[in-house]
């Protein structure tokens, strides 16, 4: 009989939707070879393995469902009969959450290719744009801007596309966006610390740079908060809500100077 990585016979399985979610699903020990824990994505297994995927079933087909999920609760940004545009959607979590939330219709925008879980790209409101890189986009590309306009990137400064994702948003659009600060403190920075910034003050400095950025389009700061869920590596990650026609409508300096402290609480509990 022919063996197969586990992997990929999770896949083979349909006990997952693809090979990200497959290795998380290993990585989270949620994954029983025989009755035992398998730890290893590479491990090979036959056809008439016993496999056995455990745990609560995920409401969302990636953690950036879940995250999106809290920030669009904790904003009271409502998705629903919106047309959304998703920045750096990879395998879909954000446009998952928009469409369980009611939005009439998604533009997922990466530069990546065949990441999207493929349930997902079958929904006949989604509107797939792959190896598009958003700095390049343009608006008639995608059919015009969005009502709600969301981006997860990562390994690119959100600073370098702040002014497209303006030009997304339109008129009047509401922007939410993940802040990863090892994305946003610089290479040299970020390289000192194997890539998990635990400074307090870095966070401050990426959330002060990101919002004076934010100043300098046409949009204004609505929000901040921390993501529920932490990010590679455990990294603290934070949501900015901001919206287009709109000065700041909070106080930016007291909202980042309570953002940090809260995370700071957090990383030592």
């Amino acid at each position: 009989m022919t063996r197969r990585r586990l992997d990929t016979e999770l896949m083979r399985r349909d006990l997952a939707s693809t090979p990200r979610r497959a290795r998380e699903l290993i990585q989270a020990g949620q994954v029983l070879v025989g009755g035992a824990v398998a730890s290893k994505p590479a491990r090979m297994v036959a056809p008439s393995d016993p496999v056995v995927v455990t745990g609560a079933r995920r409401k969302f087909v990636s953690r950036g469902g879940d995250k999106l999920d809290a920030a669009l609760t904790n904003f009271l940004v409502d998705p629903r009969g919106k047309r959304v545009v998703d920045v750096g959607a990879s395998t879909g979590g954000f446009s998952d959450c928009v469409m369980q939330r009611g939005a009439r219709e998604v533009a997922a925008i990466d530069v990546g290719y065949g990441q999207l879980d493929q349930q997902i790209r079958n929904d006949p409101r989604m509107n797939v744009f792959e190896r598009t890189n958003v700095r390049y986009l343009k608006l008639s590309e995608i059919g015009g801007p969005g009502d709600l306009v969301v981006a997860d990137l990562s390994f690119i400064s959100l600073r370098t596309v702040l002014p497209r994702l303006a030009a997304l948003c339109g008129d009047k659009g509401d922007l939410l966006m993940l802040v990863k600060p090892q994305f946003e403190a610089g290479r040299v920075e970020a390289a000192r610390v194997q890539g998990i910034i635990r400074n307090p003050d870095v966070w401050r400095r990426v959330l002060e740079e990101i919002s004076e950025c934010v100043s300098e389009t046409c949009l204004g700061v609505a929000g901040l908060m921390i993501s529920p869920l932490r990010g590679v590596g455990g990294n603290t990650e934070f949501f900015m809500h901001s919206q287009a026609g709109a000065g700041d409508a909070i106080q930016v300096t007291d909202a980042i100077n309570k953002v940090v402290d809260e995370a700071k609480g957090e990383a030592m509990s």
